[in-house]
C-alpha cells in the first residue's frame, strides 16, 4: 500500500470535511434554532468565493479580501433576512422550500449580470501557493491552511456556543425557542444575528474553495445537497453533531471514491469492481445516512431538551 498517498487521501478528506462543516455549522443553526428550511444556503456560499475573487484583484491581498468578503457576506445574509426570510418563520416548510428555491434563481441570475457567465480564478499569494515536506509526504500549503482555518473556526464556534450569552441563548433556542421568547429575549435579533452568521460562515467556505475549484455560477447547489446530510447525521441544531458529521462524511466521500475499487476487488472481477466502484462510492454518505437514522432517528449529538 503507497502510504504517502494514503496519508494525502486522508487529508484531502479532511479539508472537505472542515469545508462541510463551515457550511453545514451555520445551516444546523438556522435550521435548528429557527426551524427554517433554507435551501439558498448555498447560494452565500457561492456569494462568498464571488466576492473574495473581485475584493483580491482589488486590493491585492488574499487575506484582507477573506475578510471583507467574510463580513459583507454576513451583511447580506442580515439584508435578505430581514427583508424576506423573516415574513416566512410561521409559514410552513413547503413555503420556505418554494421561496428559498426561488432566491437560488435570483442569486444565480444576480451573480450572472454583475460577474457574467465566465468563473473567476482566485489567485494565491506565493507563501500560500507553496507546498510543505513531512518527511516524504508533501502536501500543498494551502490545503494546510484551509485545515487550519477550519479546525480555528470550530473551536471559535464552541466558545461562542459553549461560553457566552449568544451562544447561550442559540443553544436555548434550539432546545426551546417559544421558552426562550417567553423569557423576554428578542427572539427577532437573535433570528437575525443566526441567519447573518450562517451566511457569513457559508460565505467562508466558498472563498476558501475557490482558489482551487474557481467561482462559477450556482457552485453551491450541489454541495448543499451534502451539507443537509451533514445537519441530519449530526443532529439538527447541534454544532458538535456537525463537526463530527462533516469530518466523517469528508473521510468516507474521499477515501472511498479512492479505494473502493480495491476493497470490491476482493469479491469481484477487477473489471466489474472498476465499474461499480465509482457509482457505489458516490452512494456512500447516503447509504451511512439511512444506516445512521435507521439506528439513531435523532442524529448522532443531538441538542439537549426537546424542541
Amino acid at each position: 500500500m503507497d502510504w504517502n498517498l494514503f496519508f494525502t487521501q486522508l487529508m484531502n478528506g479532511l479539508q472537505l470535511g472542515l469545508l462541510l462543516f463551515l457550511l453545514a455549522s451555520g445551516l444546523t443553526l438556522v435550521f435548528g434554532i429557527m426551524d427554517f428550511i433554507n435551501l439558498a444556503h448555498g447560494s452565500f456560499y457561492m456569494i462568498g468565493a464571488y466576492f473574495c475573487a473581485t475584493l483580491t484583484y482589488v486590493t491585492g491581498s488574499f487575506v484582507l479580501a477573506a475578510l471583507i468578503a467574510v463580513g459583507g457576506v454576513f451583511v447580506v445574509g442580515v439584508i435578505v433576512e430581514a427583508t424576506i426570510v423573516k415574513r416566512l418563520y410561521r409559514s410552513d416548510h413547503l413555503d420556505q422550500v418554494l421561496v428559498t428555491f426561488g432566491l437560488i434563481l435570483v442569486f444565480d441570475t444576480a451573480v450572472h449580470m454583475i460577474w457574467g457567465p465566465q468563473g473567476m480564478a482566485v489567485p494565491l499569494p506565493r507563501y500560500l501557493d507553496g507546498q510543505v515536506e513531512f518527511g516524504t509526504l508533501v502536501l500543498p500549503t494551502y490545503r494546510l491552511v484551509i485545515i487550519a482555518s477550519g479546525l480555528l473556526v470550530a473551536a471559535g464556534l464552541y466558545v461562542l456556543v459553549m461560553k457566552t450569552r449568544l451562544g447561550m441563548l442559540i443553544r436555548a433556542g434550539a432546545s426551546n425557542r417559544v421558552m426562550v421568547s417567553a423569557l423576554g429575549v428578542n427572539i427577532n435579533r437573535l433570528f437575525m444575528v443566526v441567519f447573518g452568521l450562517g451566511a457569513a460562515l457559508a460565505g467562508l467556505s466558498g472563498l476558501l474553495i475557490a482558489p482551487i475549484t474557481e467561482t462559477s455560477i450556482g457552485m453551491g447547489n450541489d454541495i448543499i445537497i451534502v451539507a443537509f446530510v451533514v445537519v441530519i447525521v449530526g443532529g439538527i441544531g447541534s454544532i458538535k453533531g456537525a463537526f463530527f458529521a462533516a469530518l466523517l462524511i469528508g473521510l468516507i466521500d474521499t477515501l472511498g471514491r479512492s479505494y473502493l475499487d480495491v476493497f470490491l476487488k476482493i469479491f469481484m472481477s477487477a473489471q466489474n469492481a472498476e465499474t461499480a466502484a465509482p457509482a457505489l462510492s458516490a452512494m456512500l454518505i447516503y447509504i451511512m445516512m439511512a444506516v445512521i437514522l435507521a439506528v439513531r432517528p435523532q442524529g448522532l449529538f443531538p441538542p439537549g431538551g426537546v424542541r
